[in-house]
């Protein structure tokens, strides 16, 4: 009896040992694998992370290498097989880290961003709002969203001037009633929305340009659904002054960065930036 125990222990401590080594293995590839993919060596990077993922199958670092390598591959818009096959072969790495850490907010964000990338505005919009109740401080997020709003209204619009035989550039708002209110019946709401999260994203950070270049195209496009020419006006003005603010901020972030570059002296606390 006793040497049956003592064989158990020591098979015991076999499999941890065994375990121990297949862990060091696991992240030696993983080491491997990150050089390739700095390296933009992706097809080498994704054999190393596989084996990385194999050796250690909970080793969430390594799976999200993994996606990530996938990823890279991956051709925004592109129908090939191929390419589809490195999209869901992302997807199915990120979604097994999600599964094991629901929290994870690097897979959330990643599958969010794989959506969009193919256009998938439902399933993004889905994704990008997960990610905001895990991180509500999240500006990518909010701005993604207000992206998506923006993405799925202007087609529309451009859709309809052209059925109607105008152009961008033509007097606004739109003179006929039926298309307007058409239109306003199935975007304003949509378009509030992403102006919402436009707005979030520049609480959050506020010298986020990108956002307020967004909030301007969503505002001045909204302008065009005007029941007026004074509400038309009105907003296009708002929308100017967001057009103006992005451009500033831009110029302000090169100038910081070229002070930066030049190795001047700034004042103490100041890190380069304004007071």
């Amino acid at each position: 009896m006793m040497r049956k125990t003592l064989a158990i222990v020591a098979l015991a401590a076999l499999a941890l040992l065994g375990a121990g080594c297949n862990k060091l293995k696991s992240r030696d590839n993983l080491n491997k694998g990150v050089q390739e993919f700095r390296n933009a060596k992706y097809p080498e990077a994704i054999e190393k992370f596989k084996t990385a993922v194999a050796l250690d199958p909970d080793y969430a670092t390594a799976r999200l290498y993994l996606a990530m390598a996938y990823m890279q591959q991956y051709i925004p818009g592109a129908q090939s097989p191929e390419n589809k096959q490195y999209w869901q072969a992302s997807f199915d790495q990120f979604q097994k880290v999600v599964d094991a850490d629901p929290k994870n907010t690097v897979a959330t964000a990643s599958i969010a961003s794989l959506y969009l990338n193919s256009y998938d505005w439902a399933n993004s919009r889905r994704w990008f709002e997960k990610l905001i109740s895990i991180d509500p401080n999240n500006k990518e997020a909010y701005y993604s969203l207000g992206y998506i709003a923006w993405s799925q209204w202007y087609p529309e619009y451009r859709k309809k001037l052209a059925a109607l035989n105008l152009k961008e550039e033509d007097p606004k708002p739109i003179k006929d009633v039926k298309v307007r209110e058409q239109l306003k019946a199935q975007f304003s709401e949509m378009i509030a929305w992403g102006i919402q999260n436009l707005d979030k994203s520049i609480q959050i950070d506020p010298e986020y340009d990108d956002a307020m270049t967004y909030e301007n195209l969503l505002i001045r496009e909204r302008a065009f659904l005007a029941d007026t020419q004074a509400e038309c006006d009105a907003q296009i003005k708002v929308a100017d002054g967001w057009r103006d603010k992005a451009l500033a901020t831009i110029k302000v972030k090169a100038e910081r960065k070229n002070k930066k570059g030049s190795g001047g002296i700034t004042a103490p606390g100041s890190e380069g930036g304004t007071q």
